[in-house]
């Protein structure tokens, strides 16, 4: 596929980052003071040079082949304030990161076009969101940390990642962790955790190493997409716990690459067995970055999303790309490539 200049509001800092290791001219949208979408490259994130801010009001200018959305903002606001109307008619993506808010199975999603492709980011949420008219695809998700970090565990203490779950108590499962913390000495990392104890914002290029001091990660969840927490954790060789709902169970086998249960008592059980038996977490570790490194690699991951830039482009009467080398992705993770055996799609 020949380089495309792609326009993309930033919205989910870790996905990006991943995003846009694959080579495509990049451009993100910036606004004076910052607000949401328009953050620009963001500040705990190390990009590769090819992607580039923008003001808001020189998008115009731009010679773009594709804008991704990620919200209804962007979508049905956003593009009719900084977008020209040849840029609105261009092939466009809604990647959707969520799982359906109001109704778990009954809800239609905001976008209702045939000639926008929507890219759900697992098979659980493309099953439960009722898309109508609109074509979808899955591609999942893919972490970019240093492949050299490793788990060690040496910390007989679980952490827990998550931005401002107190604001979230049910979906991101605050109350959860609240109980389990009574009972195991667990951290938590991540935007305003400070007010309930925890180490709060942790920047992306340092989270990774501070991860795997930990004995094991817990994520206490109830519904949302797949935590890129719980990938991050797994391809660095970390044991998670978590609760098995949306696509979790599907991505842990529950007593071999990690634990995943319903019912939290079990959970609990589990975090205190980890922290009393460091080997058997580093087994359940090790099976668990095996996992990650089959089925979340970048290279799975770019092959993926360049058919999907492919797909969106025919949707509006491009030329038909699918035939064309693909890109790889970005030459700062081209040494996951060659970091053995171990790293092979899935």
């Amino acid at each position: 596929m020949q380089r495309l200049n792609i326009l993309i509001w930033h919205i989910h800092g870790s996905y990006l980052n991943a995003l846009a290791r694959i080579e495509h001219n990049w451009y993100l949208p910036t606004r004076p003071g910052l607000p949401e979408g328009y953050g620009g490259r963001g500040r705990t994130f190390d990009m590769p040079d090819y992607v580039r801010e923008i003001p808001s009001e020189r998008v115009r200018d731009l010679d773009l082949d594709l804008v991704i959305y990620q919200t209804p903002k962007n979508f049905h606001q956003d593009a009719a304030e900084i977008l020209s109307e040849r840029q609105r008619a261009l092939p466009s993506i809604y990647l959707e990161h969520n799982t359906p808010k109001d109704s778990a199975f009954d809800e239609r999603h905001s976008v209702d076009d045939s000639c926008t492709l929507l890219v759900h980011v697992t098979h659980y949420n493309r099953l439960m969101w009722d898309t109508g008219v609109t074509p979808t695809v899955v591609v999942e998700h893919s972490v970019a940390i240093d492949p050299s970090i490793r788990y060690v565990g040496d910390l007989d203490r679980g952490i827990t990642v998550v931005n401002g779950m107190q604001k979230r108590r049910r979906i991101a499962g605050y109350d959860l962790f609240l109980q389990a913390r009574d009972r195991v000495p667990l951290d938590v990392v991540g935007m305003e955790t400070q007010s309930f104890g925890g180490l709060g914002d942790v920047p992306y290029r340092d989270l990774h190493r501070c991860m795997a001091q930990y004995r094991f990660l817990f994520s206490p969840i109830r519904y949302t997409s797949l935590p890129l927490a719980v990938i991050e954790a797994m391809t660095i060789g970390m044991p998670v716990v978590a609760l098995a709902t949306t696509e979790l169970p599907a991505v842990i086998e529950d007593g071999a690459s990690g634990f995943v249960s319903c019912d939290l008592e079990r959970l609990i059980g589990h975090m205190q067995r980890l922290r009393r038996d460091r080997e058997e977490a580093h087994r359940l570790g090790a099976r668990a970055r095996a996992v990650a490194l089959g089925r979340f690699g970048m290279n799975r991951f770019t092959r993926e999303w360049n058919s999907a830039f492919a797909q969106a482009i025919e949707l509006r009467g491009g030329p038909q790309l699918h035939n064309l080398k693909p890109l790889t992705a970005a030459a700062a993770f081209r040494r996951d490539a060659a970091d053995s055996h171990e790293d092979r799609d899935a």
